[in-house]
């Protein structure tokens, strides 16, 4: 399921990261490389995500790329 159907508060492990490679290649960067991922909250459609110890903001289109 898409990051961004996850319910805030939950831990989920990313399975997947989407998209083309330079999208990929951006949210890997970020962190988004397997392990765990949880929402902290969603305000205007981002997601304030904490991935790998970091809180990151993300764009829902970009949240719809990572699939846990």
């Amino acid at each position: 399921m898409p990051l961004s159907m996850v319910k805030a508060g939950e831990p989920n492990v990313i399975k997947k990261v989407g998209g083309k490679s330079e999208t990929k290649k951006f949210l890997e960067n970020l962190g988004f490389v397997g392990g765990l991922v949880t929402v902290i909250s969603e305000i205007n459609g981002s997601l304030i995500v904490n991935v790998k110890d970091s809180r990151v903001a993300i764009g829902k289109d970009m949240a719809n790329k990572i699939l846990v």
